[in-house]
């Protein structure tokens, strides 16, 4: 369960990195999730920085986690 907790933590934060560099410099394009996202339109900024939120809060449970 802590490596699969670990995996999605390292995916959320490429993600959001990714999806982050694209927004601040323009490049990149296309490489990220969020810009897939029909809904996120105008708010790709903010949804970058809470995929990176996330992906901090899923590797400090898969942390918490004593064996696995």
């Amino acid at each position: 369960m802590k490596q699969m907790l670990e995996y999605l933590g390292v995916l959320l934060l490429i993600q959001g990195v990714v999806s982050l560099t694209s927004e601040l410099t323009g490049r990149l394009r296309g490489w990220g999730v969020v810009h897939r996202i029909a809904i996120a339109d105008g708010h790709e900024l903010y949804l970058s920085i809470a995929l990176i939120a996330l992906a901090i809060a899923v590797f400090a449970a898969a942390e918490s986690r004593r064996f696995g």
